[in-house]
């Protein structure tokens, strides 16, 4: 026997012996009173007084029993504390007491021991949810996904029709730590194989499938899951979700699923959700209808105004932002006085000043850089605040000001380093750009954002060569880096060397990002440079439509211009100066072209 079982062997005994001697005592004290009474009486009172008693003795011992249980843990041996109350709990078939020997366990940090308390506590309660729960989630945590399938099966099963969207939307949480993530989805999947052919639950079915295969990284099984759940309900929200985390993740096919839902009458908050999502793709123009149609729907919407007028600011529509932020200003002075009102309220001033300073006004930029006061942005602020000095020609005023601001750690360092790069390289100072930036490099080795601004710099200093070792040791670290491929590839295409190679690079980078304008731009590019100009046509022309920029219309104008189009090529060339005039690629190439328009 162990010494647990010992344990409670011994404490048995214990209790056998106190309920003895508790009975013994009863019966006496009730013994002498009987002499003044009938037989008949004396047998009934005797047996119902035995039977409380018993209880009495019971009850008695279970107390003793739990209470030695938890002194036993205070005192430091949880091993015996968590035996003693699995053995009342097993006793009793109390379902307290079971949770309570699970959650000993749990403490321990010992699984199995807490396992096999919620497997007796299911097994003396089959249709307990609360003991099946215990069991689903101690399996997880084991990491023990294929046994899980069971209880989740048990647990869905158990969960009311109404309720089951908001237990199928907990999956992928309870899932997501599990080492196994495409065993964990191919369980889920089997567990809800009847809902998902429902058409009342189907559609939150297929969208938890889906975000649990998302979760295992399988973006074509989930994209999959997301059109199955349109489907069967074209206006439900989480299809379009899930949509929304795939774009996230560079998935540029669910932009058919999300595009289909917010055709129709979606929240303003999830049309903002979408917005935020486009910007990320620097697709600014729609991101700005949704905002737009956000506004519209719902005019108190003052995050919107706020987003609205970033927008509006980054494709040159000062005049817009400007009331747009006077809307989001009249919105906040009804929000409550707060972190919350002071920061969004910073965050208009800061556009205010942008906008000013865009106009040449740099008086009143700084004013508005002087009506901040949440100490969050007081960093944006002074930054904001050199930018304007940078602009009027003042670089060491600038650079000073930014080398005094206060640090409170790592990423504060970061950014001061970050800002006054970008002062350098606004001001056209590559080189010095190029070794500052190296110093962040060396401060944070492993970003790779830092490392791949590193290698552009390097190319804007005149130094390829280093750019392209920074490059292939960013292809080292991170093989799916798409952007390290295109920027090598243009760049030797731009140079005009290793266009094979070049076009090698592109066609890489084109796998991991199959929708990506810029790199069907590079791919275009290095197409003309190699003497393939219809092809290059082509590919430049689906690059434009797909996201109209200025460096892009330069290279389709001088591709048109190559092959005689030279009415067409001014057409895509104006529209790349009203897109952005100030383009160093769209100048160079109509000066270098002698094409006046």
């Amino acid at each position: 026997m162990d010494y647990y079982g010992l344990m409670v062997h011994t404490h048995r005994l214990l209790m056998a012996a106190l309920a003895a001697a508790l009975l013994t005592g009863t019966m006496a004290v009730v013994a002498q009173p009987v002499a003044a009474k009938g037989n008949a009486q004396r047998g009934a009172t005797a047996a119902k007084t035995a039977e409380t008693e018993s209880n009495a003795a019971l009850d008695a011992e279970l107390f003793y029993e739990v209470l030695l249980g938890e002194m036993t843990i205070q005192s430091g041996d949880p091993g015996s504390g968590y035996a003693l109350m699995l053995e009342a709990a097993r006793r009793s078939n109390d379902e307290k007491l079971y949770r309570r020997a699970a959650d000993i366990a749990l403490q321990a940090r010992s699984g199995d021991a807490a396992l096999q308390a919620a497997n007796a506590w299911k097994e003396a309660r089959p249709q307990s949810r609360d003991a099946n729960r215990y069991v689903l989630q101690i399996l997880v945590a084991l990491n023990r996904v294929a046994d899980s399938a069971g209880p989740l099966k048990q647990e869905l099963a158990q969960t009311a029709v109404q309720a089951k969207a908001a237990s199928f939307q907990a999956l992928p949480q309870i899932y997501r730590r599990v080492s196994d993530k495409t065993l964990a989805a191919a369980v889920v999947e089997q567990a809800l194989a009847e809902d998902l052919a429902s058409p009342t639950t189907g559609a939150a079915a297929w969208t938890a499938v889906g975000r649990m295969r998302l979760l295992a990284n399988d973006k074509a099984g989930a994209l999959d899951a997301a059109q199955r759940a349109q489907q069967l309900d074209p206006i439900s929200d989480g299809p379009a979700l899930l949509a929304l985390e795939l774009l996230d993740a560079r998935t540029a096919q669910a932009d058919a699923v999300a595009a289909r839902y917010f055709a129709g009458k979606p929240s303003p908050a999830l049309r903002a959700a979408y917005a935020r999502v486009l910007v990320n793709q620097q697709r600014n123009e729609d991101s700005l209808q949704q905002l737009q149609a956000a506004t519209s729907e719902k005019p108190d919407f003052a995050e919107a105004w706020l987003m609205q007028a970033a927008l509006q600011f980054q494709l040159k529509q000062l005049a817009q932002a400007q009331k747009s932020l006077e809307q989001f200003e009249a919105l906040a002075q009804a929000v409550p006085e707060g972190d919350a009102r002071r920061a969004g309220l910073s965050q208009a001033y800061l556009l205010h000043a942008q906008i000013a300073e865009r106009r040449g006004d740099y008086e009143a930029a700084d004013a508005w850089l002087n009506r901040i006061d949440s100490p969050q942005d007081m960093f944006s602020a002074q930054s904001q605040r050199a930018f304007l000095l940078g602009r009027q020609g003042k670089l060491a005023q600038a650079r000073a000001l930014l080398q005094s601001l206060p640090v409170a750690g790592p990423d504060d360092e970061r950014m001061k380093l970050l800002a006054e790069v970008q002062l350098l390289r606004d001001a056209g100072q590559y080189r010095e750009a190029y070794a500052l930036q190296g110093k962040a490099v060396a401060q944070f080795p492993d970003d790779n954002e830092l490392l791949y601004d590193h290698a552009m710099l390097a190319d804007k200093a005149g130094q390829p060569e280093a750019m392209e070792r920074l490059l292939r040791q960013l292809m080292a670290r991170q093989p799916d880096y798409h952007h390290a491929y295109n920027a090598l590839g243009y760049s030797l295409a731009e140079r005009g060397i290793r266009l094979e190679e070049a076009k090698e690079l592109i066609q890489k980078a084109l796998e991991f990002a199959p929708q990506d304008p810029f790199i069907t731009d590079s791919l275009g590019w290095v197409e003309f440079r190699l003497g393939n100009r219809t092809e290059a046509a082509r590919l430049l022309n689906l690059a434009f439509k797909s996201r109209p920029d200025a460096e892009i219309a330069a290279h389709l104008g001088e591709v048109l211009w190559s092959l005689g189009d030279k009415e067409q090529a001014r057409s895509i060339w104006k529209q790349g100066q009203q897109l952005n005039a100030d383009n160093d690629t769209l100048r160079e190439t109509l000066k270098r072209l002698g094409a006046g328009l």
